[in-house]
């Protein structure tokens, strides 16, 4: 299979939910990955939990061995990464006001919709702030020229409130179920170690 023209190449695809850390490891190194093949990423977080009601999945929180596991392997790969992580208090993050921020700002500015993403990605996994409401959210924006008045009065429009419910109910019809979630030209990949095998796919256009 022939690599895609980088100028007809269609987005890589890249949902994510900030209560997860596996897409917080992800959103360090995506853009890179892409733009080491010409392509871009259309960041696209969504709701999870929407996503496990309708699937049937259990978050690993509510699984005694599972949240065990979880609390042993999210420090692990990030000393593996060379990266600090602090284990928030308050788990999962509810991320409906950071989701609802990002698609506020993102049509019309997308580069600092992916800054704010990676700020409340940042302050959550590596400062381990409670980053699940608007008053968090705002603060951290500040520091990237975002009107903190305008932030808070932005997630409660109504358009953008139906807008993440519409970009989480695309992603169920996508066949998105965790974070994170690549697509890359209709081939998914899913977890934070599937980068490697979705950069083979790109440089090798398919095997």
């Amino acid at each position: 299979m022939a690599a895609k023209d980088a100028t007809t190449a269609a987005p890589i695809d890249f949902y994510f939910e900030f209560a997860s850390p596996y897409g917080y490891f992800a959103s360090l190194r995506i853009d890179r990955v892409a733009a080491r093949h010409d392509r871009t990423v259309a960041w696209r977080p969504f709701l999870l939990g929407a996503v496990m009601k309708i699937t049937g999945m259990a978050p690993f929180g509510s699984i005694p061995v599972r949240r065990d596991y979880f609390r042993r392997d999210v420090p692990r790969l990030a000393r593996a990464y060379g990266m600090t992580v602090t284990m928030p208090d308050s788990m999962p993050m509810n991320g409906v006001a950071a989701c609802r921020a990002f698609y506020w700002l993102v049509d019309e500015d997308p580069e600092s919709a992916k800054h704010l993403a990676r700020a409340v990605y940042d302050a959550h996994w590596r400062e381990g702030r409670d980053m699940g409401d608007g008053e968090a959210v705002a603060e951290v924006a500040t520091n990237y020229g975002i009107d903190r008045e305008a932030l808070l009065a932005g997630i409660q429009e109504p358009a953008v409130k139906q807008r993440l419910k519409d970009e989480t109910d695309a992603a169920v019809a996508a066949g998105v179920f965790g974070s994170p979630y690549l697509i890359i030209d209709g081939e998914p990949f899913w977890g934070q170690d599937r980068l490697k095998e979705a950069e083979r796919w790109l440089e090798t256009g398919g095997w």
